[in-house]
């Protein structure tokens, strides 16, 4: 229905789980309830963080704080490593916002510092776009693998954690892949609108603090972890469990994040307009992620009362595949279905949340395979792919090469991480 017809995501969901309801021996009373409380039950555990954490990124993008991130990773690398400066930045701002709002607010950097090292922007950029792209797939607070931990019953805190890993070493794989690898082989010099927009070189006295750039993203992933590093190695009881318990609660974590966030705000005129403009950005940005992540809920119920549970258990038994291998082929045939990491992400979730007792998964492990294979892999059907390869000035083949290529390396190295720690049972 996507990739044929180009129907929205949220009726491609939809309309099949309605016409579900007709199969002959489907009771409607109890399909009508599975659907219901999959709906509900989904959104009401995580509907409220996504509109927080789309708030954060909102806040991100106006008060400068990608700016000055930018700054002390290049600070801490050096400037005669920008690749892997920009690499590392990547990281860091695809856990809190959209890639491709990252990548346009980055551009002109990657086209300056192309310039001033005498690469090619190819060599600049690829280790960018793929960790962003990594840790907007497999990080929380970003909705994508907010959705897909609630859909699972994944730990948030685990998720954050373990997926940090896995996404570190995707993205220096991807740094590799396009400062060695390919990078130089793409023929792409800076071009000169772009060149002179450089921030870094551009920094002026009211230029946001580090710390208050990095404590909206910082604060909640610390709050949200302590609490289930408690959970660990503290009796339930203990003053600290209890207190991190509610104050690392998503909602309340990424309530202090936009708080953090809207301290960033200068001048009083600005947190009047804030107040409004950044709330409605959210809700917007939010409104398809949350349907999506609903009918993901309802689609995990219904499914948990079909054989098809039980049939595909039993085809992986049967050939003696790795279980953990399902939810990464699920993300990557979603992403590629529909040129979205989000529904990618939340497609292998939905399938895969009924499976996981009979498929002997973690909700941590199957989470974070589908996550990493919902990155694989960024081609002409995808938004991100175009913004990047339009802002780069590559030539599409070349894009393919370079973009969709560090997309697959970084989706499999980082399913590989995932893999060693499920093997050795640490997810």
């Amino acid at each position: 229905l996507i990739a044929k017809w180009r129907w929205h995501v949220f009726l491609a969901l939809l309309v099949p789980l309605l016409l579900f309801g007709f199969i002959p021996g489907v009771e409607q009373n109890n399909f009508v309830e599975a659907f219901e409380k999959g709906f509900g039950s989904t959104l009401g555990s995580i509907g409220v963080v996504i509109v927080l954490g789309s708030i954060v990124a909102e806040a991100l993008k106006h008060t400068g704080a990608i700016q000055t991130i930018t700054r002390t990773m290049v600070g801490v690398v050096g400037t005669k490593r920008m690749p892997l400066a920009l690499t590392l930045t990547g990281f860091i701002l695809g856990i809190a916002i959209f890639s491709d709002v990252a990548y346009v607010i980055l551009n002109p950097l990657v086209h300056s510092a192309a310039k001033m090292m005498g690469v090619t922007v190819s060599v600049m950029s690829i280790g960018l776009v793929g960790s962003l792209q990594l840790t907007h797939a497999i990080v929380p607070p970003t909705p994508g693998p907010l959705a897909a931990a609630a859909l699972v019953g994944a730990d948030i805190g685990k998720t954050i954690i373990f997926g940090s890993f896995a996404c570190l070493v995707g993205s220096l794989a991807g740094w590799i892949w396009g400062q060695y690898i390919v990078g130089p082989r793409i023929s792409a010099p800076p071009l000169e609108k772009f060149v002179g927009e450089n921030f870094l070189e551009n920094q002026n006295e009211k230029s946001l603090g580090v710390l208050a750039s990095y404590a909206p993203i910082v604060v909640p992933i610390l709050l949200i972890s302590s609490q289930s590093v408690t959970r660990l190695f503290l009796d339930e009881g203990h003053f600290l469990r209890t207190g991190l318990a509610y104050v690392g609660w998503p909602v309340v974590a990424l309530s202090i994040g936009v708080w953090l966030a809207y301290r960033n705000i200068t001048t009083q005129q600005h947190r009047e307009e804030a107040k409004e403009k950044w709330v409605e950005n959210g809700l917007r940005v939010s409104a398809m992620i949350l349907v999506v992540t609903g009918l993901g809920g309802s689609l995990s119920e219904i499914l948990k009362a079909t054989p098809a549970v039980e049939s595909i258990s039993s085809f992986f038994a049967a050939y003696g595949l790795p279980s953990i291998l399902l939810p990464f082929v699920i993300g990557i045939i979603g992403n590629m279905i529909t040129g979205s990491t989000t529904v990618g992400v939340i497609t292998a979730a939905s399938l895969v949340a009924p499976m996981l007792q009979t498929l002997a998964l973690s909700p941590e492990a199957a989470m974070l395979a589908g996550a990493s294979g919902s990155v694989i892999i960024k081609y002409v059907n995808s938004s991100y792919f175009w913004v990047c390869t339009t802002l780069s000035g590559l030539q599409p083949n070349d894009a393919l090469l370079g973009y969709g290529g560090v997309t697959l390396v970084g989706g499999l190295t980082s399913f590989l991480a995932v893999c060693l720690m499920w093997v050795f049972g640490i997810i």
